[in-house]
């Protein structure tokens, strides 16, 4: 690894462990020349994941793009960007275990809906409202009856 601060090419591991998301090691390194520390990271080189979108286009897959959808769904609710977060990096694990190099649109959609609605109810619908494109306020009312009687239905079966 060369050193940042004089080139040299020769760098000792002084510490080793695993960062924050599990799947990246952080290295502590001391150049053999000069002495600098300096920080390293080493992570699985993944896959290029694209998204096949529903006009046929293809663009590469983007955590950032489905943070943001949610985050604009979240505004002004009791969701932390924490929770965000981890409900992206679960979408990501399950894409990247489950489909090999294209997955569309509409999959992804599917399993942010699926992690929303557990959630938050109302970040749930601003996010279905804009991802299923409504064409009147019948298709989203039948929503609304759809959160609040699975809602009514998982608050009688916890009574039983």
């Amino acid at each position: 690894m060369r050193c940042p601060k004089c080139s040299g090419i020769k760098s000792s591991v002084i510490d080793s462990r695993q960062a924050e998301d599990g799947n990246t090691i952080r290295r502590r390194r001391e150049c053999e020349e000069c002495r600098y520390r300096f920080t390293t990271y080493e992570r699985v080189e993944e896959k290029t994941l694209v998204v096949v979108k529903k006009d046929g286009n293809r663009e590469q897959f983007s955590r950032d793009k489905i943070f943001n959808g949610i985050i604009r769904s979240a505004q002004k609710r009791p969701v932390s960007s924490t929770e965000i977060d981890e409900i992206v990096n679960r979408i990501e694990q399950k894409l990247r275990s489950q489909h090999d190099g294209e997955v569309s649109s509409d999959i992804i959609g599917s399993l942010v809906m699926d992690e929303l609605v557990n959630l938050d109810e109302i970040t749930y619908v601003r996010f279905a409202s804009v991802y299923r494109s409504f064409k009147d306020v019948a298709e989203l009312e039948t929503l609304l009856k759809e959160v609040i009687y699975g809602n009514k239905e998982s608050e009688n079966k916890a009574n039983e």
